[in-house]
Protein backbone atom coordinates (compact mmCIF):
# COMPACT_ATOMS: atom_id res chain seq x y z
CA UNK A 1 0.00 0.00 0.00
CA UNK A 2 2.85 2.64 0.82
CA UNK A 3 4.47 1.73 -2.57
CA UNK A 4 0.93 2.42 -4.42
CA UNK A 5 0.70 5.69 -2.35
CA UNK A 6 4.10 6.65 -3.16
CA UNK A 7 3.78 6.00 -6.54
CA UNK A 8 0.26 8.25 -6.57
CA UNK A 9 2.09 11.20 -4.72
CA UNK A 10 5.26 10.59 -7.12
CA UNK A 11 2.48 10.99 -10.26
CA UNK A 12 0.73 13.42 -8.74
CA UNK A 13 3.79 15.77 -8.24
CA UNK A 14 4.48 15.39 -12.00
CA UNK A 15 0.99 16.05 -12.77
CA UNK A 16 1.47 19.51 -10.99
CA UNK A 17 4.97 20.41 -12.26
CA UNK A 18 3.87 20.02 -15.58
CA UNK A 19 0.64 21.76 -14.83
CA UNK A 20 2.18 25.19 -13.97
CA UNK A 21 4.79 24.69 -16.24
CA UNK A 22 2.14 24.84 -18.83
CA UNK A 23 0.55 27.99 -17.20
CA UNK A 24 3.80 29.72 -16.89
CA UNK A 25 3.67 29.48 -21.40
CA UNK A 26 1.31 32.36 -22.04
CA UNK A 27 1.22 33.41 -25.40
CA UNK A 28 3.64 35.62 -26.56
CA UNK A 29 2.80 39.11 -27.89
CA UNK A 30 3.80 38.82 -31.46
CA UNK A 31 6.98 39.99 -32.42
CA UNK A 32 6.83 43.71 -33.91
CA UNK A 33 7.21 43.87 -38.19
CA UNK A 34 11.07 43.65 -39.23
CA UNK A 35 12.58 47.51 -39.82
CA UNK A 36 10.08 48.80 -36.86
CA UNK A 37 11.10 49.58 -33.29
CA UNK A 38 8.31 49.23 -30.68
CA UNK A 39 7.34 52.81 -29.39
CA UNK A 40 9.49 54.52 -31.97
CA UNK A 41 6.59 56.73 -34.14
CA UNK A 42 7.07 58.79 -37.41
CA UNK A 43 4.59 61.33 -38.92
CA UNK A 44 4.60 64.08 -41.57
CA UNK A 45 7.89 62.52 -43.05
CA UNK A 46 8.68 64.09 -46.57
CA UNK A 47 11.72 64.09 -48.46
CA UNK A 48 12.58 67.15 -50.72
CA UNK A 49 14.29 67.35 -53.71
CA UNK A 50 17.24 69.55 -54.53
CA UNK A 51 16.60 72.42 -56.62
CA UNK A 52 20.06 71.59 -58.33
CA UNK A 53 20.28 68.06 -59.85
CA UNK A 54 22.88 66.46 -58.48
CA UNK A 55 23.19 68.47 -55.00
CA UNK A 56 21.80 66.46 -52.12
CA UNK A 57 17.77 66.26 -50.80
CA UNK A 58 16.65 66.17 -47.64
CA UNK A 59 14.48 64.40 -45.34
CA UNK A 60 12.17 66.09 -42.45
CA UNK A 61 9.49 64.46 -40.13
CA UNK A 62 8.58 64.31 -36.57
CA UNK A 63 9.88 61.79 -34.13
CA UNK A 64 8.34 60.11 -30.89
CA UNK A 65 9.57 57.39 -29.02
CA UNK A 66 7.36 56.08 -26.37
CA UNK A 67 8.96 52.85 -24.67
CA UNK A 68 10.31 52.22 -21.87
CA UNK A 69 14.08 53.49 -21.90
CA UNK A 70 15.22 56.37 -24.27
CA UNK A 71 16.84 55.47 -27.53
CA UNK A 72 19.24 57.58 -29.79
CA UNK A 73 19.03 57.71 -33.63
CA UNK A 74 23.13 56.92 -34.59
CA UNK A 75 22.06 57.18 -38.46
CA UNK A 76 19.87 57.13 -41.70
CA UNK A 77 19.53 55.60 -44.79
CA UNK A 78 17.50 56.11 -48.42
CA UNK A 79 16.85 52.81 -50.33
CA UNK A 80 17.92 54.38 -53.73
CA UNK A 81 20.69 56.98 -52.58
CA UNK A 82 24.16 56.21 -52.39
CA UNK A 83 24.48 57.58 -48.70
CA UNK A 84 22.62 59.70 -46.30
CA UNK A 85 23.63 61.32 -42.86
CA UNK A 86 21.74 63.13 -40.24
CA UNK A 87 22.56 66.80 -39.61
CA UNK A 88 22.00 69.82 -37.23
CA UNK A 89 22.82 73.09 -37.31
CA UNK A 90 25.27 73.80 -34.69
CA UNK A 91 28.34 76.97 -33.94
CA UNK A 92 31.75 76.78 -35.20
CA UNK A 93 33.99 79.66 -35.25
CA UNK A 94 31.12 81.96 -34.32
CA UNK A 95 28.82 81.09 -37.00
CA UNK A 96 26.13 78.99 -37.75
CA UNK A 97 26.80 75.94 -40.17
CA UNK A 98 25.34 72.67 -40.78
CA UNK A 99 27.58 69.23 -39.89
CA UNK A 100 26.87 65.80 -39.61
CA UNK A 101 25.41 65.38 -36.14
CA UNK A 102 26.01 63.03 -33.21
CA UNK A 103 23.85 60.27 -31.87
CA UNK A 104 20.49 61.83 -31.57
CA UNK A 105 18.89 60.93 -27.73
CA UNK A 106 14.85 60.36 -27.89
CA UNK A 107 14.30 59.94 -24.41
CA UNK A 108 11.08 58.02 -23.41
CA UNK A 109 8.12 60.50 -24.12
CA UNK A 110 9.92 63.09 -25.73
CA UNK A 111 9.33 64.01 -29.51
CA UNK A 112 12.21 65.34 -31.72
CA UNK A 113 11.33 67.40 -35.05
CA UNK A 114 13.64 67.11 -37.79
CA UNK A 115 13.14 70.28 -39.87
CA UNK A 116 14.79 73.00 -41.78
CA UNK A 117 17.28 74.89 -40.36
CA UNK A 118 17.34 72.29 -37.32
CA UNK A 119 17.97 68.25 -37.50
CA UNK A 120 17.60 66.96 -41.08
CA UNK A 121 18.92 63.35 -43.26
CA UNK A 122 20.98 64.69 -45.71
CA UNK A 123 20.81 62.39 -48.58
CA UNK A 124 23.40 62.00 -51.13
CA UNK A 125 23.37 60.92 -55.11
CA UNK A 126 19.84 60.01 -55.43
CA UNK A 127 19.14 57.30 -57.53
CA UNK A 128 16.64 56.65 -60.48
CA UNK A 129 12.94 57.38 -59.67
CA UNK A 130 12.59 59.55 -57.11
CA UNK A 131 9.78 61.87 -58.31
CA UNK A 132 7.65 64.22 -56.87
CA UNK A 133 4.44 62.78 -55.24
CA UNK A 134 5.99 59.38 -54.96
CA UNK A 135 7.86 57.61 -51.54
CA UNK A 136 11.23 56.64 -50.52
CA UNK A 137 11.52 54.39 -47.95
CA UNK A 138 13.89 56.05 -45.17
CA UNK A 139 15.18 53.85 -42.17
CA UNK A 140 16.76 55.33 -39.26
CA UNK A 141 19.48 53.23 -37.56
CA UNK A 142 19.42 53.01 -33.47
CA UNK A 143 22.24 52.57 -30.96
CA UNK A 144 22.35 49.27 -30.67
CA UNK A 145 21.98 47.67 -33.99
CA UNK A 146 18.27 48.50 -34.92
CA UNK A 147 16.61 49.31 -37.45
CA UNK A 148 12.92 51.71 -38.37
CA UNK A 149 11.46 52.04 -41.53
CA UNK A 150 8.98 54.45 -42.69
CA UNK A 151 7.93 56.09 -46.08
CA UNK A 152 8.54 59.79 -46.68
CA UNK A 153 6.56 61.45 -49.10
CA UNK A 154 8.60 63.04 -52.39
CA UNK A 155 8.23 66.79 -52.75
CA UNK A 156 9.78 68.97 -55.31
CA UNK A 157 12.34 71.52 -54.29
CA UNK A 158 9.91 74.52 -54.16
CA UNK A 159 6.76 72.70 -52.44
CA UNK A 160 6.36 73.17 -48.47
CA UNK A 161 9.22 71.71 -46.56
Amino acid sequence: MKRITKNFAVAGAMAAALTLSACGQEAEAPAPPEGVVPGLEVTDARLVLPPVEGNPAAVYFDVVYNGERGVSISGASVEGANSATVHDMMEYNFEMTMAEAGPVALPAGEAKVFEPGGLHVMVFELGEGFEPGGTAEVTLNISGGARHKFDAEIRAAGEER
